[in-house]
């Protein structure tokens, strides 16, 4: 069983991301499962309202706070009102009995478990509802499953801080002949502030969209989830900042029942503690150390969320064999701290650390040493007996392609939402 993450993805595609490692699919019945809330299976939806973005959180006069959290409170009404009763539903408690269900469907007495980003969530609890039910479970780019889901998202202004300005700014520097936006890291940094002040004061249409400083701080945040997007997002940047042609595709949209399922998920499973007066003093906080990304409140709309009684087991790992843990040193999405916390209060975890690298989503894709790791523990059935670590692969020079058809099928799946 497979699972892309957001939480939310669409999976049903994910397999496909496994067809350049004949080890695995020539080994193994590989399922992808859409699960409840998204794609294929019954959908929620948040009538296509998100508020997320739509005005810049870097603005704190009351006009703009005001509209800030009335948004947050109209996309939690949104959300509750148009998916109904079923959104009461969409929590992980329900999900992994679907899953066990779907188990049972197919005859199988046991199942292996593949899950990236948020779908390491959801492996770890399968794990703790139905020990019994997996055998070899691998997560790769931990979120921090065993506590709850707001230090998940309030940790994302540091990790993406971190790999903007640690991979992305120096590698942009290191080509500067290319791109022209700066000798250092540092300067590179600074051209995106100047740049999006500008956007900010003006903003700036192109064939593809307009473009205004809020589009910006995603354009750079959704280029920090893999190395193979940091030409394509680093001239767009340029271009932006006026010194190169167009040559960066408009940004792919996402299915509005992948957002629905999202907040569903993560506002019905844990409780959020604070309400407006905190969104804010957290935002003010969070921007001044990451300003990338840190003023951004992805879970703000949790805050004004009717949450149902739901209580999720904890999961500690207690009653599982084994489970291996892949996580890259730099991961933005769910960054290493939270993964080691997870590690930590996971019992029979073993966690393979893949130094020197920052992407979101490694096995299967171009890391020789993680997917022999992985493949040894699911397809020859050997656990691993420590902790260990693989090093990372290096950035690409500008122009180099990402995994070809790999890497289009972890865009379309694993990429999905966050």
């Amino acid at each position: 069983f497979t699972n892309p993450g957001g939480p939310g993805g669409e999976g049903r595609t994910l397999p496909l991301a496994f067809l350049n490692r004949p080890k695995l699919s020539e080994n193994a019945e590989i399922v992808g499962i859409d699960v409840r809330g998204t794609g294929a299976s019954s959908n929620v939806t948040c009538g296509m309202y998100d508020t997320l973005g739509s005005t810049d959180p870097r603005d704190r006069s009351k006009a703009n706070l005001d509209l800030l959290a009335q948004g947050m409170e109209l996309h939690a009404k949104f959300c509750q009102t148009k998916s109904g009763e079923l959104g009461r539903y969409i929590t992980t408690d329900q999900t992994v009995k679907d899953l066990d269900l779907l188990r049972q469907v197919l005859g199988r007495k046991k199942v292996d478990w593949i899950g990236y980003s948020g779908g390491t969530w959801m492996g770890a609890y399968f794990a703790t509802y139905f020990p019994k039910s997996l055998d070899k479970i691998v997560l790769d780019s931990n979120a921090a499953f065993t506590g709850p889901w707001q230090p998940v998202f309030d940790d994302w202004g540091m990790g993406f801080e971190r790999r903007f300005r640690v991979d992305f700014a120096p590698w942009v520097a290191k080509y500067d002949g290319i791109y022209h936006l700066g000798k250092t890291g540092e300067e590179v940094r600074q051209t995106y502030e100047r740049t999006r002040a500008k956007l900010a004061q003006q903003p700036v249409t192109l064939p593809e969209g307009t473009y205004n400083a809020v589009t910006l701080d995603f354009l750079l945040f959704q280029g920090q989830y893999s190395k193979h997007s940091f030409d394509s997002v680093a001239r767009k940047f340029a271009e932006l900042a006026g010194v190169v042609p167009a040559q960066l595709k408009a940004q792919a949209s996402y299915p509005d029942a992948s957002n629905g399922t999202l907040y569903s998920i993560i506002c019905n499973d844990t409780p959020f503690h604070g309400g407006r007066k905190y969104l804010e003093r957290n935002a003010v906080q969070d921007g001044a150390k990451w300003p990338l990304m840190g003023y951004y409140q992805i879970m703000g709309p949790c805050a004004y969320w009717d949450r149902p009684n739901v209580q999720l087991k904890h999961p500690s790992g207690i009653g599982v064999d084994s489970t291996l843990m892949v996580q890259s040193v730099r991961d933005p999405a769910t960054p290493l701290e939270g993964a080691q916390r997870a590690h930590q209060g996971f019992r029979n975890s073993k966690m393979l650390t893949v130094t020197d690298e920052g992407d979101h989503g490694i096995y299967g894709l171009d890391n020789a040493c993680v997917n022999d790791v992985v493949e040894r523990y699911l397809v020859d059935r050997v656990n691993p007996t420590a902790d260990s670590t693989c090093p990372g692969v290096p950035l690409p020079e500008p122009g180099q392609q990402g995994a070809g058809v790999l890497e289009q099928a972890r865009e379309l799946a694993v990429r999905v939402g966050w």
